[in-house]
């Protein structure tokens, strides 16, 4: 488990502080200024030769910027073209592979992992699900947060089955969460096994190359001299090259580098349901549940969480040399990629400090927000108030749909409060997101506005 520290060598930090030209510096100054300052400030209290981040706000990548050294010797400055290994982020990328392969009826989340792999451990009981949201119970290859010697030689995937998913469960399946990059090598053979594809070349024709993204699969090696190169130190020594964990080790699990403007663009596309059906994308993102009905906040790949009232999905990663930070508002269109190639720096530290200098959004007037509470009101009594509505709104709201509204928002008993998120654009309306908190429950509003009369006032699961 790593425990972020803050070291006192600053002078451990070497090279200019900013690197290339910003890319999409659509941010006001003064917020370019902040985030500047606190992430050249974050290198020189960490020792981090270099960091490359990419802000997306209102769902378009607002602000790249890259700072410090990619490599020290020969001293290489870090822009924003170079690939940094993104670890573990990778994971919500395999995910995605699986998906598709739901979308194409090859496979189901809850086929037992047994179909497609013989031999494991409770394979037969063992479901898809279950190894992405790491819930089965198989034991983590790699809890190290350094490359053991076993690493530095090659493995085969049938040889991390041996040692790690042929032996006993840590528990049964579905009874605790365990973070395992072990799942994630099962689920990268299931997709070459339903596709009859390598993993890689499978994951780069259906996920990769249709969003645009350039990536690297480092487990073939390392990144070359056009990209950033990984650096570790034992204790508060002096940055030195890392190890390169061999070929085999990284599979499925933490197999990918990226530049942070193409993470960036993978994460609007979660946010425009892009590439997977709106239903792949929700199973992605709805936190998984034990059998005692506990909250992992974990979906399939991604962690669920919440900033205050906005979601949020984010994923940390960590291979030799390399540590990534990946958070998605996805209600609010706003996303933060922060990539270094130190594995002793703090990323999330890093994009904690670039939220912070981020307004988050722009809120819904006082007006608006009594005007959606009073909607909502009439809502869970059954009735639509067609003064705030469309035509296309009005239609939607038939006697079924007010009938369902009542029949479900009536027991959440009495509306105590109607918090407001965030308001921006979108297809030509209004979009304003809010938080109603009733007696029993919260929810979260998406309203969608023009003029003021509702396009639509959607109710989901907060």
């Amino acid at each position: 488990m790593r425990f972020p520290f803050v070291p006192l060598l600053a002078s451990l930090f070497i090279g200019g502080a900013l690197s290339g030209p910003a890319i999409g510096a659509d941010l006001a100054p003064e917020v370019n200024a902040k985030i500047d300052a606190a992430v050249t400030q974050a290198l020189a209290d960490t020792g981090t030769p270099a960091a490359s981040i990419a802000v997306v706000r209102d769902g378009a990548i607002a602000y790249v910027h890259a700072y410090g050294q990619a490599r020290r010797d020969p001293a290489v400055a870090a822009t924003p073209a170079q690939r940094f290994a993104i670890g573990s982020v990778s994971k919500q990328f395999t995910a995605a592979a699986l998906m598709l392969l739901v979308e194409d009826g090859t496979l189901s989340l809850d086929d037992t992992v047994g179909k497609f792999i013989p031999n494991l451990t409770d394979g037969d009981h063992i479901t898809i699900r279950q190894v992405l949201s790491h819930t089965a119970g198989y034991r983590d290859f790699w809890p190290q947060d350094y490359v053991p010697a076993m690493m530095e030689k090659p493995i085969t995937t049938d040889g991390i089955f041996d040692r790690w998913a042929r032996v006993p469960l840590d528990f049964q399946p579905g009874e605790s969460w365990q973070y395992s990059n072990t799942g994630f090598t099962i689920a990268a053979r299931i997709v070459e096994k339903a596709s009859g594809k390598p993993f890689f070349t499978f994951l780069n024709e259906r996920v990769l190359k249709p969003l645009g993204l350039d990536a690297a699969d480092i487990d073939q090696g390392p990144l070359g001299p056009r990209d950033a190169a990984g650096y570790t130190r034992f204790a508060l020594g002096q940055p030195r090259p890392a190890p390169k964990e061999a070929a085999g080790w990284l599979v499925g699990a933490a197999q990918l580098a990226l530049t942070p403007q193409d993470l960036a663009r993978w994460d609007i596309a979660l946010m425009q349901r892009k590439l997977l059906k709106p239903e792949s994308w929700t199973a992605m993102e709805t936190s998984v549940r034990l059998n005692n009905g506990q909250d992992t906040r974990y979906g399939l790949g991604l962690t669920v969480t919440s900033d205050g009232a906005a979601r949020l999905l984010r994923h940390g990663g960590e291979v030799s040399g390399f540590l990534a930070e990946n958070r998605v508002w996805p209600d609010l269109g706003m996303a933060i990629v922060v990539l270094v190639n130190s594995d002793y720096g703090d990323p999330a530290a890093i994009a904690q400090k670039i939220s912070a200098a981020l307004p988050l959004s722009t809120q819904p007037s006082a007006a608006e927000t009594a005007t959606a509470r009073a909607f909502l009101e009439g809502l869970a009594q059954g009735r639509a108030d067609t003064a705030h509505l469309t035509a296309n709104g009005a239609a939607y709201f038939s006697p079924a749909a007010l009938a369902d509204y009542a029949a479900t928002l009536g027991p959440l008993g009495a509306l105590k409060d109607v918090k407001p998120i965030a308001r921006r654009l979108r297809g030509g309306f209004t979009e304003e997101i809010y938080q109603a908190t009733f007696a029993s429950r919260s929810v979260r509003i998406v309203a969608r506005a023009d003029a003021g009369r509702y396009e639509q006032f959607m109710i989901y699961v907060d």
